[in-house]
């Protein structure tokens, strides 16, 4: 097959641009000389990468699984070259995790210092984002790992082929309030029938954890009685409301351990208001990192 690697680097650019001019000029050459070279990419490859009927233009569903091959092939690459050079010699190599942010402040840096010596060869560099943003990272091959939540009401949308997973630990989505002042009794209560409504400090729509929360209340006649009073994406910023006293948040147990020994938040419901939560790490299993390799079948064995 002839393949240039050069034609990896222009098809990244692409992906990066959805441009085929500002691509072309990130790449200093002119855009017919660009277009001609993604259009030799697909015919060495194969198949249709890029669809040139949307704009900006997008990826093909094929382009965006080649994507991933060409991030890794063009990083091997870099590497190969550095070392060669004498560039990193002394140099770990670098894995980076896509962590979901409560587990990034919370879990990350406990469960990180149980592994000193799965990792110690390796350095990490973790990155704080929402789920959703985390699993772009994965598909696209932006992240060599992703620390997120799974539960059974709202499954990851991934192939469980491509995207294989081990699980760390087991949480639970508690819902918390603060105590009564006069009775130190929960504030509100999810268990006791009434008439009046219940602030909710709820998760914005697209929060992966939203959805844990609104199938676990589908069916419940209490959620007619639940009122949104506050809106955000994070279960931080949902446990530093309820601790204010705005209402009842549904916040992972891992996240208010303290606060719960403390007697600062209180559980406010019964077991059917509560969802079983899974922590797990994932990989893209497309992607052949010797050091990625290395520490999955680590992390295998000892989890």
């Amino acid at each position: 097959m002839d393949f240039e690697t050069r034609w990896m680097e222009d098809f990244l650019a692409l992906a990066a641009t959805h441009s085929f001019s500002q691509a072309a000029e990130r790449r200093h050459v002119t855009q017919p000389a660009f277009s001609r070279r993604i259009k030799a990419l697909e015919v060495a490859v194969g198949v249709q990468l890029v669809d040139r009927s949307t704009t900006p233009i997008d990826l093909t569903p094929e382009g965006q699984l080649f994507l991933i091959t060409a991030r890794n092939v063009v990083a091997q690459l870099h590497e190969s070259i550095s070392r060669l050079r004498g560039l990193q010699k002394e140099s770990l190599p670098v894995v980076e995790v896509a962590a979901a942010h409560s587990l990034a402040f919370t879990f990350f840096p406990d469960w990180l210092s149980t592994m000193k010596d799965v990792m110690q060869d390796m350095s990490l560099r973790l990155v704080a984002m929402n789920v959703e943003d985390a699993v772009h990272a994965l598909r696209e091959g932006q992240c060599d790992l992703m620390q997120v939540y799974y539960d059974s009401y709202a499954t990851l949308q991934l192939d469980a082929q491509t995207f294989p997973s081990i699980l760390l630990a087991h949480t639970t989505m508690l819902p918390v309030c603060i105590p009564d002042p006069e009775t130190g009794l929960p504030m509100y209560s999810l268990d006791d029938a009434g008439d009046d409504d219940i602030p909710m400090l709820s998760y914005t729509p697209g929060a992966f954890l939203g959805r844990t929360v609104r199938l676990l209340l589908r069916n419940d006649p209490v959620v007619m009685r639940l009122r949104t009073v506050y809106e955000t994406a994070m279960a931080e910023g949902l446990k530093g409301m309820a601790l204010n006293g705005a209402g009842v948040a549904w916040v992972p147990e891992l996240c208010i351990e303290r606060e719960l020994r403390e007697g600062r938040l209180l559980v406010c419901g019964g077991s059917q208001w509560q969802a079983p939560l899974e922590i797990r790490m994932y990989r893209c299993a497309l992607v052949r990192k010797p050091a990625i390799d290395k520490l999955w079948k680590r992390l295998e064995k000892v989890v």
